[in-house]
């Protein structure tokens, strides 16, 4: 059993996905990072190149040209070597930076943004060996090197394919203007990179979300995880469970003093004591004002014979009203009947006092389904066990 409870079969909760996202584990795709990088770079030599083509031409045109004041200044030369290397320096920089800015789109894209400095800290686990011959067999590595065999096999034909029907053509610039042939030249190499790049895009579609796939994979729980995680998050159920009961203990020494607002008391006879309000033009259903058990209830029973309240013994209809209702809501409405019983009996009996009417006779113990008593429930309990074991 507890083998059976440790298999990692359990997707991973959003608040482990958001731990390891906060140490840096994402899921990240290599293919969609060289898409992003190959194809942004090749975009951006074709958009630059002729810029920066012309200017080193122009360049070359100004180192070129000599005359008698270039010659007789020596650091002329030096100048004109410093603003050619100045114009190939800043042309690198714009493609560096346009390539950069590609391999982070990608990044953020295939992962979101992630600002984490965990995957930089030292991890001597890593330099196990015995640690790292297990990663070269994980289903990451697996499928890695079976998506890089397949990759690596396609890009081959690819490129095969696309220069076997190629060679006549580049062969046939040896003829040409140099003109024509640069052009075909390039012409040639654009096509050839397209493919690539087409190659590249498709990889990458099904890459993301296979690397999604395999990162929840790995980001799986086992059902022990999953209770660890809901006890560190939400605490002890045992502790939760005593922290609520004594929430309600403290709520119902609190609510006696509403007892002097209360129609009646019920009890049990001493174990239970349960205050009954009921306002026709406030409330929709009679509720609970204040409610407790043993010491509690006397001193319910005590104030409430202080401030002339009626003390009505019923012990289904206490214990019904103390288990099922709860403070200030209206009573459950299996209770209506059997509340709406006590209370006609309170109401001829204040107008009795009141020398309006005849004293009522005894106190109505109305019916109570069996459900709502906790003592017909735990009796039906011990029955059912009794009769299984016979």
């Amino acid at each position: 059993m507890e083998a059976g409870s440790q298999d990692r079969n359990l997707p991973a909760s959003e608040r482990k996905l958001n731990k390891a996202r906060a140490d840096g584990q994402v899921s990240r795709s290599e293919d969609l990072a060289h898409l992003a990088v190959l194809g942004t770079g090749a975009l951006a030599l074709l958009l630059l190149a002729p810029i920066l083509f012309e200017q080193l031409r122009q360049g070359m045109v100004r180192q070129l040209v000599f005359d008698a004041s270039s010659v007789q200044s020596v650091g002329y030369m030096l100048t004109r070597l410093g603003d050619a290397t100045g114009v190939g320096i800043v042309g690198c920089t714009v493609f560096a930076a346009i390539v950069l800015s590609a391999a982070i789109f990608a990044a953020v894209a295939s992962g979101g943004w992630v600002a984490s400095l965990q995957p930089l800290m030292p991890d001597f686990s890593r330099i196990n060996p015995f640690v790292g011959i297990g990663n070269l067999f994980s289903r990451r590595k697996m499928v890695s090197t079976g998506k890089m065999l397949l990759l690596t096999t396609l890009l081959f034909s690819v490129a095969g394919i696309f220069l076997s029907h190629g060679l006549v053509g580049i062969a046939s610039t040896l003829v040409q203007p140099s003109n024509a042939a640069i052009a075909q030249l390039v012409q040639w190499i654009t096509n050839g990179i397209g493919l690539m790049l087409l190659v590249l895009l498709l990889a990458a579609l099904v890459d993301v979300p296979l690397q999604s796939f395999l990162h929840r994979g790995e980001m799986k729980m086992s059902f022990q995880e999953v209770k660890d995680e809901g006890k560190e998050t939400n605490g002890n159920p045992q502790t939760r469970a005593r922290m609520r009961q004594k929430q309600r203990e403290l709520s119902q020494r609190a609510s006696v003093s509403k007892v002097p607002k209360a129609d009646f008391v019920v009890m049990n006879p001493t174990h239970f004591a349960v205050a009954i309000r009921y306002d026709e033009k406030t409330m929709q259903a009679p509720q609970v004002i204040s409610k407790g058990a043993d010491l509690l209830a006397m001193r319910i029973r005590d104030i409430a014979k202080s401030h002339n309240i009626p003390v009505l013994q019923s012990p289904m209809l206490a214990r019904a009203l103390y288990a099922n209702a709860e403070l200030d809501q209206d009573i459950p409405s299996a209770l209506y009947t059997a509340v709406a019983q006590v209370l006609a009996y309170v109401y001829r009996l204040r107008a009795a006092l009141r020398g309006e009417g005849a004293m009522p006779g005894a106190v109505p113990q109305p019916l109570i389904p069996l459900e709502l008593d906790p003592l017909s429930r735990a009796g039906a309990g011990i029955a059912n066990a009794a009769g299984a074991a016979a």
